[in-house]
């Protein structure tokens, strides 16, 4: 009996006492449902614009039956098998259940890993689960684009993004060899996350490539003599890969050719903005490598944004390897602590449609460019920001010492922001209730 009126207490609603359990009284039901809602209507009730699963579904059964997996008609614009065979073996025991039931499965497994994915980020910036964070995290990833149509088009996203947060979580360790293991699963089905190898080429952390590279090999020495048709993955599916497309491609080079831009135009853009990167990725190594978590995720932003924008495809939902860069906003020097970083987030984050029925010609360049120009933005922001701080010490005589502004050191007596899961200080009388 004791037990269970101890048990009920802890169901009473309590007042809150300090603006951190304000945050999370409010936050927390609303997240939560937000999840829900996006993961058992929308991800169930799929879309009709496309379906993710459905080809990759139909590639593992042909594989389960030894029939030939790359056959797809790359004239058309459905979604097309892309996976190499090490990803075929992975991905075929989805097959052993029927479609409805397996896609279900596979909308589960990609929702764990995301929730498993968050935790991870977390922690890697030292914030608990009882932290205002939590659930301004958890709410802001299942309200966004990315994570709502990974899930509503079934697609492998969301274990991709466990397996960058794993590959962070453990390079920042030192277990280069786990590290490695975490991003060549990854690399067996697509290699997204490839641009992030120069994390442990330029931290000197050599084991990482020795799993990162051995995985996926072994992988496809097992998968190659049990597929029946593997040279057409090198015959059919890479030189498709290595082409452009103008239809669901937020890429420069795919907003450029479906507007019909001078391809002089095309590849003048994106040789600037490669500069801008490679400058900033300059200045990141040359004045922040000390500082590990700030230059390992702010490093990895600007290399996964650079790969989406600058690549042959970019798309939306690839953003969401992107959240390690926006988490840096709670640190004291990130390069997010401004407003037009979150202008750009709002361009490749938001779940919002800008297609009008009255204003057909710039709702249609809105929905279309949002995305470009909020990773383009993204990329200016951080360059800014590095470039201001630099020139800024520069003047100062201060280069030594580093870039941070002199109020972010910590040795300098200027105010500290306060932590995202500090409490407030107590009040002096107690609030009624509890």
């Amino acid at each position: 009996m004791y037990r269970a009126v101890v048990f009920l207490r802890r169901l009473e609603p309590r007042t809150a006492r300090t603006t951190s359990e304000v945050v999370n009284f409010v936050l927390w039901p609303i997240a939560i449902l937000t999840a829900l809602n996006r993961v058992v209507i929308k991800a169930v009730n799929g879309h009709y614009i496309t379906d993710d699963f459905r080809p990759v579904y139909d590639a593992a059964l042909a594989f389960l039956n030894r029939r030939p997996v790359y056959t797809a008609d790359f004239g058309s614009v459905d979604p097309h098998y892309l996976y190499p065979p090490s990803g075929t073996l992975l991905i075929a025991p989805i097959a052993i259940l029927d479609p409805e039931r397996s896609r279900w499965l596979f909308i589960l497994a990609n929702a764990i890993a995301i929730l498993i994915a968050l935790y991870l980020l977390l922690r890697l910036f030292d914030l608990a689960i009882t932290s205002i964070a939590a659930p301004i995290l958890l709410l802001a990833t299942f309200s966004s684009e990315t994570v709502t149509n990974t899930l509503i088009f079934t697609n492998i996203n969301g274990l991709v993004f466990l397996g960058e947060m794993v590959f962070l979580t453990l390079l920042m360790k030192r277990k280069d060899l786990w590290a490695g293991a975490a991003i060549g699963l990854t690399f067996a089905v697509k290699p997204i996350l490839a641009p992030l190898l120069l994390l442990p080429l330029v931290r000197g952390q050599w084991k990482v490539f020795v799993t990162a590279a051995g995985i996926p090999l072994v992988l496809t020495a097992v998968a190659w003599p049990l597929s029946v048709d593997p040279m057409d993955f090198v015959r059919r599916t890479v030189p498709y890969l290595s082409e452009s497309r103008d239809y669901f491609n937020s890429a420069i080079v795919g907003n450029g050719m479906y507007y019909g831009l001078p391809t002089a135009l095309i590849w003048g853009m994106r040789l600037g903005f490669l500069a801008i990167v490679v400058a900033s990725l300059w200045l990141l190594w040359r004045y922040y490598r000390k500082d590990e978590l700030f230059y390992v995720a702010t490093t990895t932003g600007v290399l996964l944004t650079a790969s989406f924008l600058l690549g042959s495809l970019g798309q939306g939902y690839y953003s969401m390897m992107l959240f390690p860069l926006l988490m840096t906003v709670v640190l004291r020097n990130s390069v997010m602590r401004n407003w037009p970083a979150w202008l750009a987030v709002y361009g490749f984050m938001s779940y919002d449609s800008w297609l009008s029925s009255r204003f057909l010609t710039s709702g249609r360049a809105a929905e279309y460019m949002r995305t470009t120009l909020g990773w383009s933005l993204l990329l200016l922001v951080v360059f800014a920001v590095l470039l201001y701080r630099y020139l800024a010490a520069r003047r100062d005589g201060r280069l030594d010492e580093g870039i941070d502004p002199p109020f972010l050191r910590e040795d300098a007596p200027a105010r500290r922001d306060r932590a995202p899961d500090a409490p407030e200080p107590e009040a002096t009388t107690a609030p009624a209730g509890r």
